[in-house]
């Protein structure tokens, strides 16, 4: 197919080109920032090339790859290039980062058996961690779509096919993992119930979805109540006929309404990512407001639960006396809390407004600082590269480290949680860093991929 050539892109803040002179042979325009950043979708768009929501910010062989073919790896990726260009690399970088929380939270010691310094690092990444990962679901979601320009017709119908069979395939699978019967809460389902809740927005604007995500913030919560107010029988004929129920109950009640990471509160971390991938990351006035946004997110969400609980109602005492009575286990309002444990508090899995305000607070804040980081440092993007490689293929090295804790003692082979977590840590980067220099996907993300692309090209 012939193209025309285009005329040259005038980039904002530089003066405009100059005409060619006549007869002069017409010289390719010279590539701007937003297309080094996310290419132009063509009429039918190669979908090998699309970011992937469950495997990391981009991985496709466009992104990852140069025109000659050969294997890249996002550490030797040039400044200018996507994969390693500031925006993109600092949202896999703190999916790695996130990834890296979660397990700490899952394979680290207990805060209260270390010193103060990691104890607080511990704390920080309880209930954070994952509300950052799925923020940055969110972004995910808005790149495969179209980021500032959403695909539409049948390139649109295609992008929404691909992310309904990867729902399908997460909450199946993430099923199974469940059923595996270990102590960590997996996420994969929620993931899918996610996506496909968020399939009917992959077009509106980031005004939109910041104001659904802070709607879902608000009456969230309220919804976690309706199993205690629908009739019993009901929810028992549900759950007979559940295709995800487990023997443990977990099912679609769970993932839509009580889980670990229900839909009901957990989709404004997802809207909001969702909002921010509208959003040009490489201006650093963008990301001026945005880190101001995720500040004053962080204090109203924190700071308003102390302020209520603590200074306007005083029934902050009694509600940590009876979250200490619960145990160290108690992450959140469990059967039987209080109504202010339910809607006042900013714990970790709280699921409360307080505590989701705070949570994308912090998660702005990382990605913010993550992208900030490599824009002005353009040397640390080859040193990062390995963490970056992690954040592409989240969805493996999340599923690797479940199936570790279930089929092997780590802390009885490593001696203690400590040992546990830096060998998993150090595992998953060099795993991922090596992997990313002959593949150009996660094991897992591949997979998933091809699941997903073969069924999409049928649409029309």
């Amino acid at each position: 197919m012939t193209e025309s050539n285009p005329p040259p892109t005038q980039v904002a803040g530089e003066p405009p080109p100059r005409p060619a002179p006549p007869g002069a042979a017409a010289a390719p325009p010279a590539a701007s920032p937003a297309a080094d950043l996310v290419p132009r979708p063509a009429a039918d768009p190669d979908p090998a090339a699309d970011p992937d929501p469950a495997a990391g910010a981009m991985s496709g062989p466009a992104a990852s790859r140069p025109p000659d073919g050969s294997a890249r790896s996002p550490a030797a990726a040039p400044a200018g290039d996507a994969s390693g260009g500031g925006r993109l690399a600092g949202i896999d970088l703190a999916r790695s980062l996130a990834v890296l929380g979660m397990f700490a939270v899952h394979l680290g010691p207990r805060p209260e058996n270390v010193a103060w310094v990691p104890a607080a690092l511990l704390r920080a990444c309880q209930g954070r961690s994952s509300a950052l990962f799925a923020t940055l679901a969110g972004v995910s979601l808005v790149l495969i779509s179209g980021r500032d320009r959403p695909r539409r017709g049948r390139e649109g119908r295609r992008v929404a096919a691909r992310i309904a069979v990867r729902a399908v395939i997460l909450i199946a699978g993430g099923t199974a993992l469940t059923a595996l019967g270990t102590t960590i809460s997996v996420i994969v389902p929620y993931y899918g119930i996610y996506f496909l809740l968020a399939l009917p927005m992959l077009r509106w604007r980031a005004r939109d979805l910041a104001g659904a995500a802070a709607v879902a913030g608000l009456a969230g919560p309220l919804f976690t109540f309706l199993p205690e107010v629908v009739p019993g029988g009901w929810l028992d004929a549900f759950a007979a006929a559940d295709p995800v129920n487990m023997a443990d109950g977990r099912g679609f009640i769970d993932l839509l309404l009580v889980g670990e990471y229900p839909a009901a509160t957990w989709m404004s971390y997802v809207l909001a990512g969702m909002a921010l991938g509208r959003l040009d990351l490489r201006a650093a006035a963008v990301r001026g407001r945005l880190a101001v946004t995720g500040a004053a997110l962080a204090l109203a969400g924190y700071g308003g639960s102390w302020l209520v609980l603590d200074v306007l109602t005083g029934l902050g005492p009694a509600v940590r006396a009876a979250a200490a009575a619960r145990g160290p286990e108690f992450s959140g309002p469990a059967e039987g809390a209080s109504l202010a444990e339910r809607l006042l508090v900013a714990t970790p899995h709280s699921g409360t407004s307080f505590e989701q305000a705070g949570n994308i607070g912090v998660a702005l804040l990382v990605i913010v600082a993550a992208v900030a980081v490599l824009e002005a440092f353009p040397g640390l993007r080859r040193p990062a590269g390995p963490l970056v490689a992690l954040g592409t293929m989240s969805l493996t090295v999340y599923v690797a480290h479940i199936l570790a804790v279930r089929f092997v003692d780590l802390d009885a082979v490593f001696g203690s949680p400590q040992a546990s977590l830096a060998v998993v840590v150090a595992g998953a980067v060099l795993f991922a860093a090596g992997w990313s220099r002959v593949f150009r996907r996660g094991p897992l993300e591949a997979v998933l991929h091809e699941a997903a692309v073969r069924p999409a090209r049928l649409v029309r």
